[in-house]
């Protein structure tokens, strides 16, 4: 029985390898067909009472493992929040400003082009809460703690980019509406408050970011000012899911500042069983922590699969390359026809940190469109260790400017080279082609004369990439620009 296990769990690795193509007929035909050992004994047609316990352990595995995906989005945030309050020293009234290279190495898939202007905000500390936005070309939003997307900030939100007054208001307060405020009826108490601005000369970003002020509605005759922070340099810090116990903390403590969603009360069940519960402390018992340690590495290696071989209907862009969308949630509420978007949340989730509209824009020359890579041409991983090329077409289609950027694919963060560096873009000094495209280079050392087109990694390490177009344009959406496959140079 252990032969054939391994045979099958071999079979299928070679086949997500491979790609993560669809199975054939053939290929499934040509590996045993999928078995659970167990050490169940019956009685009959009853198991053992000895066996009872066993089978309450895998049952609490399985449904902690599927309790590590559900999580991801909120853990992500709670995680990241707490580097701002504890290790940037912000407050939920402060803005933390990501603007050099070094600042953003710790946030999830991060840009590596534009600053980010961020704060998370406490409405049980601050009770409603007033963001004040100056007139400006600003894009942002606010987001709860599932990543849902709660209200658009800037041109493409109600002030039109004239500026103006928002005000949050908590779960608990939903009929409080204030005249002279754009109302955000929020779904958590924790909120996500994040913009860019779009003018390219950076202090015109200085001068905008210096005039949002953020401060509790009670205070407003006398507010506090706003203080912009920037995330500590030299120290590192990644603002993404913790390993181990220290997941299973993490969401106890955020689940016990939040409401619980009509549909999350299955998920809360299961982590009863399990140790965490509303209104309780969390001190699992040594057979809960077991479980929980198990299946929070079990839980990630799910999740790895789920966001790096992405096994959704229509995920490539190029039916033939393995570009992959990584926007594959339809709607920032995260609910589908029938269904709640659960694999697709976890799959961006996981790689990834805040989601909006713009982000997934079906509209010509507005907002942004964003493709994944994970694998080379033939189908393995991106490994540091190796020397690879990919050709970017002449004309790429992006109204403002493309950008490629390589992660690290074990914190999902910006690569940390001794190059300090992880992004090629349009707004670099790129070496052309005489037919208008562009060589880009990906390995440990750079090729001799292109040092300008090349981004270094690291051996020992797997990576991945992100293109991003900003304002995507009909060639973008029917197709017709086309880029190949990352490919290894020998």
């Amino acid at each position: 029985m252990k032969n054939k296990l391994f045979v099958i769990i071999v079979g299928a690795f070679l086949i997500l390898n491979a790609g993560c193509k669809k199975s054939t007929d053939e290929e499934i035909a040509s590996l045993s067909s999928p078995k659970t050992e167990t050490n169940i004994k019956l009685e009959g047609e009853l198991p053992s009472k000895e066996s009872i316990p066993e089978l309450f352990d895998e049952m609490d595995f399985q449904q902690a493992t599927q309790c590590y995906l559900w999580g991801l989005p909120i853990v992500a945030f709670a995680e990241w929040q707490q580097d701002h309050y504890n290790k940037f020293n912000a407050t939920s009234n402060d803005l933390v400003f990501y603007n050099t290279y070094n600042d953003r190495l710790g946030i999830l898939t991060a840009n590596a082009t534009t600053p980010y202007i961020m704060s998370f905000i406490d409405l049980a500390k601050n009770g409603p809460t007033v963001i004040e936005m100056p007139a400006g070309h600003t894009a942002g939003g606010l987001g709860d703690f599932w990543q849902r997307e709660q209200a658009v900030i800037g041109e493409m939100g109600p002030d039109k980019g004239k500026g103006g007054k928002y005000i949050l208001v908590p779960p608990t307060m939903k009929d409080f509406k204030p005249a002279g405020y754009f109302i955000v009826p929020c779904n958590t108490m924790n909120m996500f408050f994040g913009f860019r601005v779009l003018d390219p000369d950076p202090k015109a970003t200085e001068t905008l970011v210096k005039q949002v002020k953020i401060y509790p509605y009670d205070k407003r005759a006398n507010p506090v000012p706003t203080k912009i922070v920037s995330p500590p340099a030299g120290k590192k810090w990644y603002a993404v899911q913790p390993k181990g116990i220290a997941y299973w903390e993490r969401l106890n403590a955020i689940l016990q500042e939040e409401p619980v969603d009509d549909r999350d009360r299955f998920f809360m069940a299961w982590l009863k069983n399990l140790g965490i519960e509303k209104g309780k402390s969390f001190n699992p018992d040594e057979r809960q922590k077991k479980i929980l340690i198990a299946a929070a590495e079990k839980g990630e290696q799910m999740a790895i699969a789920n966001s790096f071989c992405k096994r959704f209907k229509d995920v490539k862009h190029w039916p033939d390359k393995k570009w992959d969308y990584v926007m594959i949630i339809k709607d920032p509420s995260q609910h589908a026809d029938n269904y709640d978007e659960f694999f697709e949340r976890t799959s961006y989730f996981y790689e990834a940190v805040t989601y909006s509209k713009a982000m997934i824009s079906k509209t010509p020359n507005v907002g942004q469109a964003y493709l994944g890579s994970y694998f080379d041409n033939t189908g393995n991983w991106l490994d540091g260790a190796k020397n690879y090329t990919l050709n970017v077409p002449a004309n790429p289609p992006a109204v403002n400017f493309w950008s490629i950027t390589v992660y690290d694919a074990a914190t999902r963060c910006l690569i940390d080279n001794a190059q300090q560096n992880a992004d090629l873009s349009s707004r670099k000094d790129l070496i052309k082609n005489t037919d208008g495209s562009v060589d880009l280079y990906f390995g440990p050392k750079a090729p001799q004369g292109k040092e300008k087109n090349w981004v270094q990694t690291l051996p020992g390490k797997h990576w991945f990439t992100y293109m991003r177009f900003y304002g995507p344009t009909t060639a973008y959406f029917d197709k017709s620009w086309k880029m190949d496959d990352i490919k290894e140079v020998k």
